[in-house]
This record gives structure tokens, C-alpha cells and sequence, in this order.
């Protein structure tokens, strides 16, 4: 009898109502997909978009020694200090050797709190070399982080 009756309405003009079980999950199914392809690209993205971060402050921190390291006199003066402390470090060549394995420390020997997973490693290498029969010395300084090594040469003159 329930079947007459539905018969009678859907002839009547009586637009049908709902979903079949079969299209409810076509439907789950393809908004499952979807959702987990957009959810892979937003983890993707999130767990990179540190590494520019971390990356930049290796460089800054190698970039930091660099500089640190060619504003220093070429020679070592007269009387010039030439022993491991890096707060009396007075020429370029005192640098060679330099690492830190505890952390970033600043230049007067203080670790920096922010900077405990970056070291100066491998050592500061220091090398007289010529270029264009110029004597000048390459520096190189490489930062180790979380992400890997970063390494800066460059060369200082004596002018």
C-alpha cells in the first residue's frame, strides 16, 4: 500500500526529497580526498616555513664573525696578543682554529641564551694566500645549526 502511495505523489508533481545512501557516500568520499589533500599541503608548508628562519640565522651569525674577524689589523702589531682568548684576539691570523661546541658566544666569552644550537664548527680557517700578486688572506667561517652548515669566505688585505 506504501508503495501506491508514493507512486500516486511522485506522478502528482511532487518533487522528491534527500539523498540516496549511494550518493551520501560518493559524496564522503570525495570531500575525504579533497580534505586530505589540502590537510597534506598545509603540513608541508608548516613544517617549512621555519627552515628560512633557522637558515637566516646561521647566516647572520657567520656573517657576524666575518665581520668581526676582517675589522681586525692583517699582521699581528708589536706586542700583539697571540694565545686562544677570543676577547684579545687582536689580528686576523688569531682567528684560525676558533670553534665554539657549548654555543654562540659573543665577544666577550658569553654564551648567548637564544644561540645554544649554533656553534662555530667546523674551526675558522685562516689561509695566506695570493690573488693577482696581492697577498691577502681567506677567511673561512662555517655556522652549524639546526638545519645543517652555512659557510662564508671571505679575504682581507693588508691595505
Amino acid at each position: 500500500m506504501c508503495m501506491i502511495e508514493r507512486r500516486v505523489r511522485q506522478s502528482a508533481g511532487a518533487p522528491m526529497r534527500g539523498f540516496t545512501l549511494i550518493e551520501l557516500i560518493i559524496f564522503i568520499v570525495v570531500v575525504s580526498a579533497a580534505l586530505a589533500g589540502i590537510l597534506s599541503v598545509m603540513n608541508t608548508t608548516v613544517k617549512a616555513s621555519a627552515d628560512p628562519l633557522v637558515r637566516k640565522q646561521a647566516l647572520a651569525l657567520a656573517e657576524s664573525m666575518l665581520e668581526e674577524i676582517t675589522l681586525k689589523q692583517y699582521a699581528n702589531p708589536a706586542g700583539g696578543y697571540s694565545g686562544t682568548n677570543r676577547t684579545q684576539f687582536d689580528d686576523v691570523s688569531d682567528y684560525q682554529g676558533y670553534s665554539t661546541s657549548a654555543g654562540v658566544v659573543d665577544a666577550l666569552g658569553v654564551v648567548v641564551p637564544g644561540l645554544v644550537a649554533y656553534n662555530f664548527a667546523p674551526p675558522v680557517e685562516v689561509v695566506a694566500v695570493t690573488l693577482d700578486a696581492l697577498a691577502v688572506k681567506r677567511i673561512t667561517v662555517s655556522v652549524t645549526g639546526p638545519q645543517g652548515v652555512v659557510t662564508l669566505t671571505g679575504y682581507r688585505a693588508n691595505y
